[in-house]
């Protein structure tokens, strides 16, 4: 596998999209930071971090995304709405998408909504 987080990615896309959501971005860079999947989830424009962890060992620690990570995260949501005019209305929301190695299927993936609050404007 030559890009891991690239391929993981794409297994979260399209995991993402069989429960019906719609991509907007991948991998939107701004000059602060980086956010992973940018998709609609109905009228919810949804920003969402995916993880990988090699065990199923997930614990708590695991569902926190450092508040530093989250400023980064929120500022880079800042430039891509200010940047996107069409999305400027639509409600937001931050998800994380964990995944790790499956037992019956190849990947397990627990899709935490909300995992942090932020108001951008």
């Amino acid at each position: 596998m030559n890009n891991p987080g690239s391929f993981l990615e794409n297994v979260a896309l399209r995991w993402l999209k069989a429960k019906g959501l719609k991509v907007v971005a991948k991998n939107y860079l701004s000059r602060v930071g980086k956010i992973d999947i940018i998709m609609l989830d109905d009228d919810t424009l949804c920003f969402i971090e995916v993880k990988y962890r090699r065990s199923q060992d997930f614990d708590e620690t695991d569902l926190n995304i450092p508040a530093s990570e989250q400023q980064k995260i929120t500022q880079t949501a800042l430039s891509f709405v200010s940047r996107q005019h069409k999305y400027l209305n639509y409600p937001r929301r931050f998800d994380a998408l964990l995944i790790e190695p499956g037992i019956d299927d190849p990947y397990d993936i627990n899709w935490i909504k909300h995992v942090f609050s932020a108001e951008i404007y």
